[in-house]
């Protein structure tokens, strides 16, 4: 996770990292520093490798995000987001009483914060991050970070009674500003597209970043379209990890 920052803080329920795991983070070095005009940092101790940390993304040196290196081929390569919470195990028992499911239960990574994955009762994967020494992003909501979070599910009723309950203040509250929201899968994606939720990164220009994206290997998944927080465009880099561009 990221260092202490600016958006210290957190609603429980509220995006405060997102990472990418992939078998080549040289080229996804290249592909996303171009893209994004972000650096890389490696890892720099044991903590932060255990948490997952191959190289961190920063942008003006501010973290922004982070590429891991797939250690098992099986393993999907997919853009992840966690949610903030300050008690991991409380929420992992919600999500149980939910329907849910914890892929990964909590689990210490060093100081820095405790760590988890759950899926919702449709089978879309979210992390959990309880910070310690990290928190989370130190810049969101401008080009080149993170901007949103779409969950694609089959049902979006019961996605907002599940995720209601879990993150009602965050999403719900008098001072809410969500930033994830909900959409039925058929409404951009195959209706065969598992559940999942789908990482959006802020950009000025929708059709100069998907130039940006082909010349660099990248394939266009979704042509741009309208939602009511911005104008989107879904890609995925040239290992296969999907994520969306959005202009707002």
């Amino acid at each position: 996770m990221a260092e202490n920052g600016a958006f210290e803080k957190r609603r429980e329920g509220v995006p405060c990292w997102v990472d990418a795991h992939l078998s080549d983070v040289e080229a996804g070095k290249r592909f996303y520093g171009e893209l994004f005009g972000w650096t890389f940092q490696d890892a720099e101790t044991e903590e932060e490798a255990a948490a997952g940390e191959s190289v961190r993304a920063c942008l003006d040196g501010e973290p922004v995000a982070a590429l891991v290196r797939k250690t098992d081929g099986r393993m999907p390569t997919v853009w992840s987001v966690y949610f903030h919470t300050p008690d991991a195990a409380a929420l992992t028992a919600r999500i149980r009483a939910g329907g849910g499911q914890v892929v990964t239960p909590p689990h210490p990574v060093g100081d820095l914060g405790s760590a988890a994955l759950a899926a919702d009762p449709d089978g879309a994967v979210f992390g959990l991050w309880q910070p310690g020494r990290r928190t989370g992003f130190g810049r969101r909501g401008e080009p080149g970070a993170f901007a949103w979070a779409e969950l694609y599910t089959r049902d979006t009723e019961a996605a907002n009674a599940f995720y209601g309950d879990l993150f009602h203040d965050a999403l719900f509250g008098p001072d809410a500003s969500p930033d994830f929201g909900r959409a039925r899968v058929s409404d951009v994606f195959p209706a065969e597209m598992p559940p999942h939720f789908l990482v959006h990164f802020l950009v000025e220009d929708v059709t100069a970043g998907l130039a940006t994206v082909a010349r660099l290997g990248g394939r266009v998944r979704v042509p741009p379209f309208e939602a009511s927080y911005g104008r989107v465009a879904v890609v995925s880099d040239g290992q296969g990890a999907s994520f969306a561009l959005l202009q707002r």
